[in-house]
C-alpha cells in the first residue's frame, strides 16, 4: 500500500480556487456490548440479528442478545441453553455457533468440558424453534477426539449447493499435536457426519504461537475465504487473519498481512479476534478492562479478498502506476526494500488505486523520505478532489509517516501523487 505524508489542515484547490477542507471521521469499529461477551456468533433471521457468546459472568452458560441492526442497540436476552447437557461437565460453554437448517429449525453447535473425558472440550450439537432458545443439546457430543487434545471452535457453513459442513479445531498442545482447523460435511439436519474430514490450516507461522482457531467460512466468486484468530487469546497480541483456496477443501494459503491486529486497528481495539465474518459486516471481541467485548466493524471484498473499514491496509508504492519516475529497490528500513524516487518533474506522477468498503471518512497514512527542504506533491482523488501534500524534511533514508483525512467512493479509488516542488519519496500508503 503506498503512503502519504499531510500536515495537520490541508486544502482543496478545485481551478484556481482554494476551499479548506472539513476533517473527514474516520470510522472505527464500534464496540455493541460493552461487557463480557466473548467469541460472538451472529445470526440473521427474520429481519433482526441475534448474538451468542462464550459463558459469562452473568450466568448464563450461552448467552444470547438480541438488535435490529448490527450496531444495535443490543438488548440481553437470557440463556439460549439453560439446560446442560447430560455429557457435559461444570465449566464454560465456548464459542457457540448458531445457523438456520432447511427445515426452519435452529441449530447451535457449542464447546463444553466433557465429563467422560476429563473434562477435554468436546462439540455438541442443540436445536430449538427459536433463534433465542431454549436450545436442547443431544444426549452425546457430537466430536470427541481426546487424542487430539479435545476440540473447541466450531461453526457451520452451506456452500452454494446447499451441502452443509461443520468447521472446528483440535486442542493439540497439551498431546504434543499442532493445532488445525478441520472442515467435514454433515447430513441435511448437521449433526451426524457423512465422509472424511479434511484438514484446511495449521498453526505453522512464528506469530502464531502456535494457536489457529475461530474459523469462519465465506464463499466468493472466485474463491474460499477462511477467517480465523491467532496468537494468545489473553492479550493484545491476539489477531484475525484469513486464508483463501480456489477450492472448497484446499489448498488454503494465509495472507501475509494479518486482516485486524491491534496496531492495525491504531489501537481502538486490543486483540482483535474470535470474528464472525459475514459478507458486508464483521463482528469480534477485544479487551476493556479485563472483559471481552463484542465490537463490529463493516467488511468489503477487494478482488474477493477481505478488508475491513479501520484496519490499515498497505498498498505499496512501487506497485502503482508510475510516470516519468522510477523504482528504487535494496532500500534499507522501506517496505518491501523498494521506493519509487525521482518524482522531480511536472510530469513525474505515482497512481496508488485503494479499495474502500465503504463510502466515506479514511485515514491515509503515509510513508515518504525527503531531504533538502521541505516538498509537495498536488494528490488528485479520482481525478477530481485535489489538495496538497506537504512533506516536511526528515532527511533522506529517514522513511516518515504522515497522515491525511479524505473521503472516498465505496470501491476502488485511484490517488495520484504529482509533483509539485522539490523531491520527495514515496514507499507507501496505509488506509484505515
Amino acid at each position: 500500500m503506498r503512503t502519504f505524508l499531510l500536515g495537520l489542515a490541508f486544502s482543496l484547490l478545485l481551478g484556481s480556487v482554494t476551499i479548506t477542507a472539513a476533517t473527514a471521521a474516520t470510522v472505527s469499529p464500534i464496540a455493541v456490548i460493552n461487557e463480557n461477551f466473548a467469541d460472538p456468533d451472529v445470526l440473521h433471521a427474520d429481519g433482526s440479528f441475534f448474538a451468542y457468546s462464550t459463558s459469562s459472568p452473568r450466568g448464563s452458560r450461552v448467552p444470547v442478545a438480541s438488535a435490529p441492526s448490527p450496531t444495535g442497540p443490543w438488548t440481553m436476552r437470557g440463556d439460549a441453553l439453560p439446560g446442560k447437557p447430560a455429557w457435559a461437565a461444570d465449566g464454560g460453554f465456548w464459542a457457540p455457533d448458531v445457523s438456520r437448517r432447511a427445515d426452519g429449525r435452529y441449530l447451535m453447535y457449542f464447546s463444553a468440558p466433557n465429563a467422560a473425558a476429563g473434562g477435554r472440550m468436546c462439540i455438541g450439537a442443540a436445536t430449538s424453534t427459536s433463534p433465542t432458545g431454549p436450545f436442547e443439546a443431544d444426549s452425546n457430543p457430537l466430536v470427541c477426539r481426546t487424542d487430539e487434545g479435545g476440540q473447541i471452535d466450531p461453526a457451520a457453513f452451506v456452500d452454494s449447493d446447499g451441502a452443509r459442513y461443520l468447521l472446528y479445531k483440535n486442542e493439540g498442545k497439551d498431546v504434543g499435536k499442532p493445532m488445525n482447523i478441520w472442515l467435514q460435511q454433515t447430513v441435511a439436519d448437521g449433526i451426524a457426519f457423512t465422509g472424511e474430514r479434511t484438514e484446511l490450516i495449521r498453526a505453522d507461522q512464528p506469530h502464531e504461537a502456535g494457536v489457529v482457531e475461530a474459523p469462519t467460512l465465506i464463499r466468493r466468486g472466485s474463491q474460499y475465504v477462511l477467517v480465523y484468530s491467532a496468537g494468545s487469546f489473553a492479550g493484545s497480541d491476539y489477531f484475525t487473519n484469513y486464508a483463501v483456496s480456489p477450492t472448497l477443501r484446499g489448498k488454503y494459503t494465509k495472507a501475509s498481512k494479518a486482516l485486524m491486529t491491534t496496531t492495525a486497528l491504531n489501537g481502538a481495539v486490543q486483540g482483535p479476534g474470535g470474528a464472525d465474518a459475514h459478507t458486508d459486516q464483521i463482528f469480534f471481541h477485544g479487551w476493556v478492562n479485563g472483559a471481552r467485548w463484542m465490537y463490529t466493524a463493516e467488511m468489503g471484498w477487494a478482488n474477493d479478498f477481505p478488508v475491513v473499514r479501520g484496519s490499515r491496509v498497505r498498498y505499496e508504492a512501487e506497485h502503482g502506476t508510475i510516470n516519468h519516475a522510477e523504482i528504487r529497490s535494496g532500500v534499507h528500513g522501506a517496505s518491501q526494500s523498494a521506493v519509487v524516487g525521482k518524482i522531480d518533474h511536472a510530469d513525474s506522477w505515482v497512481d496508488i488505486t485503494v479499495y474502500a468498503p465503504r463510502a466515506g471518512g479514511y485515514t491515509a497514512h503515509v510513508s515518504y523520505a525527503a531531504g533538502y527542504g521541505d516538498a509537495e506533491h498536488t494528490v488528485i482523488v479520482n481525478a477530481t478532489t485535489q489538495f496538497v501534500l506537504t512533506y516536511p524534511n526528515r532527511g533522506w533514508g529517514n522513511w516518515t509517516e504522515t497522515t491525511a483525512e479524505l473521503n472516498l467512493n465505496a470501491g476502488w479509488n485511484t490517488m495520484r501523487f504529482q509533483h509539485r516542488s522539490r523531491w520527495a519519496e514515496l514507499d507507501h500508503i496505509e488506509l484505515s
